[in-house]
C-alpha cells in the first residue's frame, strides 16, 4: 500500500470492540448500494431496508462464527459491476478478505 492509500483500520474504529473479540470488520459503501438484496438472502447480518431500498448491516464487527456468511454477502454483491460494495476486513492484518477483486488484500472502496 502506498502512503495515500486508505487503510481499513482508518475507517470506523472509534467505537470498535477489541480485535480479539471481533477480528473482522465490515466496510459498506452504502452510497453505491443498488438494493438487490442478494446480501440479505445469504447473510443473517444483512437486511434490505424497504423504506430506502438499500442494504444495511446489523453489525460492522464480526467474529469467526459470523465470518463465512458475511464473506458470501460480499462476494455475491452485484454492485459496482460485480466488484461489490460490502468489504470484509481482517482487523489483525488490515487486509480485505472479500470481495478482494484485485487479489492483493487492498481495500477496494470507491470513495
Amino acid at each position: 500500500m502506498t502512503d495515500d492509500t486508505l487503510r481499513p483500520s482508518d475507517v470506523g474504529e472509534a467505537d470498535a470492540p477489541a480485535v480479539a473479540e471481533k477480528p473482522y470488520k465490515i466496510i459498506f459503501e452504502a452510497n453505491k448500494c443498488i438494493g438487490t438484496g442478494k446480501c440479505a438472502e445469504v447473510s443473517s447480518n444483512w437486511d434490505l431496508d424497504l423504506d430506502t431500498g438499500l442494504a444495511r448491516p446489523k453489525t460492522y464487527f464480526v467474529d469467526e462464527t459470523e465470518l463465512e456468511h458475511n464473506v458470501r454477502a460480499a462476494e455475491i454483491c452485484p454492485a459496482k459491476n460485480g466488484r461489490g460494495v460490502i468489504h470484509v476486513i481482517d482487523r489483525r492484518t488490515d487486509e480485505e478478505i472479500a470481495p478482494d477483486p484485485d487479489g492483493d488484500g487492498s481495500l477496494s472502496v470507491d470513495w
